[in-house]
């Protein structure tokens, strides 16, 4: 009734099916993705805008460090796993990228650093076409710097994670999460 006024259900009686258990779980596993990309954004000290963080084309040695930690360093051209969206062929969405498997799961990362960055366009639209369609993105600060998810005008990110460098006490490298 929730779902249409017009049911009027008064009471309900089992199915009983032996093999009902095994149809729903192989419906449920062709609905699962084995399959995700994630965009991943560097974000320098003081950049505030949209076009400001599309626009870097140097990576420091954190953010180098951190995309080490997230996944491999791949070529794109004739790469065989999930592509994640990414020209394999003709390199039009820039030579490398991160990928990783992770327990069965393969991960693609636009790495905004690492998509082709165009001269003169302000908004860099070849960085934003990928990131801006995925639903999740990391975004990577070398010290605090402040993020508004606003800050990146996109129909489809719907989960950003800020991931800031800092040290420990005994210099590692550790990274806070919000």
């Amino acid at each position: 009734q929730l779902l249409c006024e017009d049911v009027n259900v008064e009471r309900f009686f089992p199915v009983l099916y032996p093999k009902a258990s095994q149809l729903i779980v192989a419906f449920d596993e062709h609905v699962i993705s084995n399959n995700f990309k994630f965009g991943v954004i560097y974000q320098k000290p003081g950049q505030t805008t949209e076009e400001e963080v599309f626009s870097n084309t140097e990576e420091s040695l954190g953010f180098l460090e951190f995309l080490d930690f997230l996944g491999d360093k791949i070529q794109l051209q004739d790469f065989r796993g999930f592509r994640g969206g990414l020209d394999v062929t003709r390199g039009q969405t820039g030579t490398e990228s991160v990928y990783t498997n992770f327990r069965g799961k393969e991960i693609m990362f636009h790495v905004s650093t690492k998509l082709p960055f165009t001269e003169g366009d302000s908004q860099q639209l070849q960085r934003k076409r990928h990131i801006g369609n995925d639903i999740v993105a990391i975004i990577f600060q070398d010290e605090s710097t402040p993020f508004v998810p606003d800050m990146i005008a996109s129909n489809f990110l719907h989960a950003y994670v800020v991931v800031q460098l800092t040290h420990g006490t005994t210099g590692d490298t550790l990274y806070k999460v919000n």
